[in-house]
């Protein structure tokens, strides 16, 4: 198929992008590399320096697009709170005028990086697809908007679209000499502080709150692989119907604490890694882990790189020879 991947300059997108390659497929990426990075992309794909919501001038009718990928978006939970205009400009504005492309061009598959933070706390754990919507910042709010438009979209023109509800991706891609991580500034996500501290690059890891009703004491947290991550977008792609929005949860199920995250770094480093408890923040769950039980029963979804060790050890394997 000839696929439109936007933001596959990102962590995600870019070794998405990889594996649709592998897998035969033709592939364009429209990322303004506002938050992506060109080093990432794939030099087999065509790059589009431009933002989703100049969609239309890629996605026409005569661009014979079969399906699109959308991982464009601004993702920190945090700023979405203080700068929501940008959120809702980007993620619903913008993804709107992409969603308008698509339909214009008759593209009948779509793919779309969804959050398990449109749940907001949750009821039950781990949380099914049917859980309550009550995202508790606004980025979980414009992503779980843009998945209204998508149901919406598909009942009113046949789109087959799929969205893909996930928490934490970790690890790196690393074959074939291609190497792809993280590289997010700031860095907010603990495994990469981790590995920074490891480095030598932060004097110690905070870990917010260890009096959480937890075996721990710390909050526990869905992680997955990125390569794992990857590989479910290939067959949601293949998932894809005309008339069906279907929504899938990514998650391990179990997820792993604050403290075990720490553990695992220092044997992967063998670093000291040095710890300092803060107190909790607000609004932090003590435990967000999603199912994924929907997908590997539809989808034929199996993570291959489910343990710390795997997801911790590529990502230093990168951070040593790309960042440090």
């Amino acid at each position: 198929m000839k696929l439109l991947v936007t933001g596959g300059a990102g962590y995600i997108g870019s070794v998405v992008t990889r594996l649709l390659l592998d897998a035969g497929h033709e592939v364009v990426v429209l990322d303004d590399l506002r938050t992506g990075h060109a080093v990432a992309l794939a030099p087999e794909a065509t790059h589009v320096n431009a933002p989703i919501h100049e969609a239309a001038t890629v996605l026409t009718p005569e661009a014979g697009f079969d399906g699109v990928l959308h991982f464009a978006s601004l993702i920190q939970a945090g700023e979405s709170m203080v700068k929501p205009e940008k959120y809702w400009e980007v993620n619903v504005v913008g993804s709107l005028r992409l969603l308008e492309a698509a339909r214009a061009a008759g593209v009948r598959k779509f793919i779309f990086s969804s959050t398990a933070a449109v749940y907001g706390n949750p009821a039950e754990v781990p949380i099914p697809e049917d859980a309550a919507k009550q995202p508790t910042n606004t980025y979980g709010a414009t992503k779980l908007a843009f998945d209204m438009a998508l149901t919406s979209e598909t009942f009113a023109h046949r789109l087959g679209a799929v969205s893909l509800r996930y928490f934490n991706v970790a690890g790196a891609y690393l074959r074939d000499g291609v190497a792809i991580g993280e590289r997010h500034d700031p860095e907010t996500h603990i495994i990469p502080i981790a590995l920074q501290v490891a480095a030598g690059k932060r004097d110690k890891l905070q870990l917010f709150g260890d009096d959480y009703p937890t075996p721990d004491g710390t909050c526990v947290r869905d992680y997955i692989h990125v390569e794992d991550l990857a590989r479910a977008h290939l067959l949601a792609l293949d998932a894809a119907v005309p008339g069906e929005h279907k929504i899938f949860n990514l998650g391990n199920g179990t997820g792993f604490s604050n403290r075990e995250i720490v553990d695992a770094a220092r044997e992967v480093t063998g670093a000291e890694l040095p710890v300092e408890v803060a107190p909790r923040r607000d609004g932090d769950p003590a435990i967000l882990v999603a199912s994924s039980q929907r997908a590997r029963d539809e989808l034929g979804w199996v993570p291959q790189k489910a343990t710390l060790a795997d997801m911790i050890g590529d990502a230093w394997a990168f951070y040593r020879s790309h960042v440090a």
